[in-house]
C-alpha cells in the first residue's frame, strides 16, 4: 500500500516549495515536484494542495507515566495516551522520570514507551530521575545507554533545585562521563537531560564541568530556563560557549515567569543559533508553586496539545515558520541522536508527517506510514482508550 500525498507546501524544516511525497511502508520513498504511479499500484492520494506539509513534531521531555507527587498520592498526575500524543501532532517522544522514582520506576517507564511504540508512535526514554544514586534498569547508567536500543541518555537529573539530592560535582562528572561513554557503545547520543530549578546556583555545576573537565558542552542539554531571567541570561552565555538549551512551552496552567518568545528572541539577539534551542512540553509533568513557608498552593500540569500552539504563537509573533519548526523537529533529532530517521522530511527517512491548514491547525498526522488523525479526526486510539 502506497500513500500519495499531493500539492503540499513542503516545510522539512526548510522551505521546500510545493512537492509530493511518496510514502512506502513506513518510509519516505520519494519526494518531487510531481509523483504519478501506474493504475495497478494500490495507492491512497491525499490532496494537501493550499496546505502546509511538515515533519512530525518531536518532543523530547515528557512523563510518559505521569509525574508530580511532591504533594502526596492525591498529586501524583496521570499516564499520557497515545490519541492525546498525536492530535498534538507529535509522533515521536522522549520519556522521562521526574521527582518520583519511588513508585515510578525506568522499568515501567520502559514498558510504557514500548506500548506507545506498538500502539503507533515512535518512543525513547531517560533512565535516571531527580535522585542520587540514579534509578537505572541495569544499575549501570552506562549499560542502560549501551545496550537496551530505547535508552538514549539520562534525565531528567535536578540541578539547583530543592527537590533534587544537592549532586556534588563529582557525583555530577561521573554521571556525564558514564552517559557519554554509554552512548559511545551504543552509538547513541548518551544525553545527559537537566532539570534546571531556580536555585541560586543555577547553571554554575554544569559550567565548571565544561571548563575543568573533558566532557563536551554538547553532551548536556538542560530545559526550563525561563525560570528567572537570571537563570535565561546565563543559559545563553551557556549557549555561546557551544552548548545547547531547551525552553518548556506554556501551558493553561503550566507558566514560566518569561515567555518563549522573549526568551528566544533573548537568545537570538545574545548570538545564539537557532540549531541550538529545542522546546519542549513537560507534558504529564507537574510544576508546583510553593509559597514563602515552602507549603504547595498550586499544582500546573504539563500538556503536549501546547507544543503546537506555542509554535503557533511565534509564527504569529513574526518568527519564521522554518525556524520554528526546526526547534521541534530537525534540532531535537540531533539533541537525542535519532536524526538518522527523524526530524525531517528526505527519502529514506520515517514516514512521520503533519498536514496544516492555512491557518497552521493540525488536520492529518501521520506516523511511521500511518494514517493516525485524518481531517482532525482521530482515527487511531490506544488500546485502552474509550
Amino acid at each position: 500500500m502506497f500513500t500519495l500525498i499531493k500539492g503540499g507546501t513542503l516545510y522539512g524544516p526548510e522551505k521546500m516549495g510545493d512537492r509530493d511525497i511518496l510514502i512506502a511502508g513506513r518510509t519516505i520513498a520519494r519526494v518531487s515536484e510531481h509523483i504519478d504511479l501506474p493504475e495497478q499500484f494500490e495507492t491512497r492520494v491525499i490532496s494537501a494542495s493550499g496546505k502546509v506539509v511538515t515533519p512530525g513534531m518531536i518532543d523530547l521531555h515528557v512523563h510518559l507515566l505521569g509525574g508530580g507527587g511532591e504533594g502526596g498520592p492525591r498529586t501524583r498526575t496521570p499516564e499520557i495516551t497515545l490519541s492525546k500524543i498525536t492530535r498534538a501532532g507529535v509522533t515521536t517522544v522522549v520519556g522521562c522520570l521526574g521527582t518520583d522514582d519511588v513508585s515510578r520506576r525506568p522499568e515501567t517507564l520502559l514498558a510504557k514507551a514500548m506500548q506507545l511504540e506498538e500502539e503507533g508512535i515512535s518512543t525513547y526514554i531517560y533512565c535516571g530521575s531527580y535522585q542520587f544514586p540514579l534509578a537505572t534498569i541495569t544499575g549501570c547508567v552506562r549499560k542502560d545507554i549501551a545496550l537496551i536500543p530505547k535508552v538514549i541518555g539520562v534525565g531528567e537529573i535536578a540541578v539547583s533545585d530543592h527537590r533534587s539530592s544537592q549532586p556534588s560535582f563529582e557525583e555530577l562528572c561521573r554521571v556525564a562521563a558514564e552517559a557519554r561513554v554509554g552512548g559511545m557503545l551504543g552509538g547513541k547520543a548518551g544525553l545527559v537531560h537537566l532539570h534546571m530549578g531556580s536555585g541560586k546556583g543555577m547553571l554554575d555545576p554544569i559550567m565548571r564541568i565544561v571548563k575543568e573537565t573533558e566532557i563536551p558542552i554538547g553532551q548536556f542539554l538542560p530545559t526550563h530556563l525561563t525560570r528567572t531571567l537570571s537563570l535565561l541570561e546565563q543559559s545563553i552565555q551557556f549557549a555561546r560557549m557551544g552548548g545547547n538549551i531547551d525552553f518548556t512551552v506554556k501551558g493553561q496552567e503550566l507558566q514560566f515567569p518569561l515567555t518563549t518568545a522573549r526568551a528566544l528572541q533573548m537568545a537570538l539577539n545574545g548570538g545564539v543559533s537557532i540549531e541550538q534551542i529545542t522546546l519542549s512540553s513537560d507534558s504529564n509533568g507537574s510544576m508546583p508553586v510553593y509559597n514563602e513557608k515552602g507549603e504547595i498552593i498550586k499544582l500546573a500540569v504539563g500538556d503536549i496539545q501546547y507544543l503546537h500552539s506555542e509554535c503557533k504563537e511565534l509564527v504569529k509573533g513574526g518568527f519564521p515558520l522554518d525556524q520554528v519548526l526546526k526547534m521541534v523537529t530537525a534540532n531535537p533529532a540531533k539533541r537525542t541522536g535519532i536524526d538518522r530517521w527523524k526530524g525531517s522530511i528526505e527519502e529514506g527517512k520515517d514516514a512521520d508527517l503533519l498536514i496544516l491548514d492555512k491557518d497552521l491547525e493540525i488536520e492529518t498526522v501521520i506516523a511511521k506510514g500511518q494514517m493516525m488523525v485524518h481531517q482532525k479526526k482521530i482515527l487511531i486510539k490506544g488500546t485502552f482508550e474509550e
